[in-house]
């Protein structure tokens, strides 16, 4: 003969546990183990018992029963819930089935609902009130809805990002000049993708679909080559920066796109937001096209902790600083002390310093009295196609707003990225 199942019952009613301990001493195949008066002492009493099955009210001193139900299931997951209730909300259920309760029965049940359920229970049998079974329904109907339109969300991004890789026109590239805070010249341009196909969204986000869906690698190598198509275009004597996710660069298909380019004016630049869980496969996928003389950018500088370490463990030719230490530097004295820092550092390890998002005089004024080299942001130049006549580029570039004075291209005695000495 079996050992009988172990039976542990929580209701802060007295009349109520004094009935269901008479019912499940009716049943032979089960042993009640204890009685619980709150929240706090089921879980007490759980803990010392070990019971199969707890039979639970929802609404109880000291946490209720979900919290209770959360507390033993973390502590015995094999410890099998069955809700006992006068409670028929949705939110009730819901909160009882999401904290683990294998049956949900409404007080008024009869003893044999009562003693099926828990017998049921430890055999991975649930029993539902009918009441609550619409719930449920409900509940799973809603669920099926959601994620139905949530695959076809899923295969509408796919065809989209798909008819982009195989050759369309939803792809575009869009320029914004990186200036020497100095003398006001141009020093390189950052590669911004723009996505032209309905409805529009953000590059951030059809970067991130594309990772989702388990492409986000060619759509980055796709923006990277129509990036770089555009590089006859530019003056020579100007660089080309280019956003990539770390897997981008680990996936060894990004040589290929650069092979034959003039390495040393491409700029890869990774972001703040990129987790990197191994930088030493990192550095030595880095290490060859660093040696080729393509130089390296860690975006969004001072936008978080990661940031930081990018930098100390990727050691980069250029700190780029986030626009959230740009925006109102002159006013935020906590802002320029950390930019300040960064300059420090960047000055001892040989990086240069570009400043994001400058978009006030009262900005650029205070980022060239800390000393930053370099700038980007409305102020000095908005994304912008390359003009249809490269001989207008220099016009078309700095006529973009920077009083910086301005007056053409050229490299400066100190030019941003420029590469780290080994």
């Amino acid at each position: 003969m079996s050992a009988p199942i172990r039976v542990l019952v929580a209701d802060d009613d007295p009349e109520m546990r004094a009935v269901l301990a008479d019912v499940i001493g009716s049943d032979s195949s089960l042993k009640l183990v204890g009685l619980a008066k709150d929240a706090l002492e089921v879980i007490q009493l759980a803990r010392i018992q070990a019971p199969d099955v707890v039979l639970l009210d929802v609404k109880m001193p000291g946490g209720g029963g979900g919290g209770a139900a959360r507390e033993i299931h973390l502590m015995a997951p094999a410890t099998a819930i069955v809700a006992l209730t006068a409670h028929e909300d949705e939110t009730s259920v819901r909160e009882m089935l999401s904290a683990g309760a294998a049956s949900y029965l409404v007080k008024g049940a009869s003893p044999q609902e009562i003693l099926s359920a828990l017998r049921g229970s430890v055999i991975g049998r649930s029993v539902l009130s009918d009441s609550i079974a619409h719930h449920v329904v409900t509940e799973l109907s809603t669920r099926l809805r959601t994620e139905q339109r949530d695959e076809a969300d899923q295969r509408r991004w796919y065809e989209r990002i798909r008819a982009i890789l195989a050759g369309g026109d939803g792809l575009s590239v869009v320029f914004q000049p990186v200036v020497s805070l100095r003398s006001g010249e141009v020093d390189g341009l950052e590669a911004l993708a723009r996505f032209r196909s309905q409805p529009v969204y953000g590059p951030d986000v059809w970067f991130a679909q594309a990772a989702t869906l388990g492409i986000g690698v060619e759509l980055e190598l796709a923006a990277v080559a129509a990036a770089v198509a555009h590089l006859p275009q530019i003056p020579a004597e100007l660089f080309m920066a280019v956003n990539l996710s770390p897997e981008t660069v680990l996936s060894s298909r990004l040589d290929p796109v650069l092979d034959r380019l003039p390495a040393d004016r491409i700029v890869l630049e990774i972001t703040e937001h990129a987790h990197i869980a191994d930088y030493t496969k990192l550095r030595e996928a880095l290490a060859n096209l660093r040696r080729d003389g393509v130089r390296l950018a860690i975006d969004d500088a001072g936008a978080g902790y990661a940031s930081l370490r990018h930098i100390l463990q990727l050691a980069p030719d250029c700190i780029k600083l986030d626009i959230s230490l740009t925006r109102d530097i002159h006013i935020e004295r906590s802002q320029r002390a950390l930019a300040a820092a960064l300059v420090a550092f960047a000055g001892e390890t040989g990086a240069s310093i570009v400043a994001e998002g400058i978009e006030t005089a009262e900005e650029l004024a205070t980022l060239r009295e800390l000393d930053v080299e370099f700038g980007q942001g409305y102020y000095l130049g908005r994304p912008a196609p390359l003009p249809e006549q490269p001989q207008r580029f220099d016009v078309a570039v700095v006529a973009a707003g920077t009083t910086a004075g301005a007056s053409g291209n050229g490299r400066h005695a100190s030019a941003a990225c420029t590469p780290i000495p080994s």
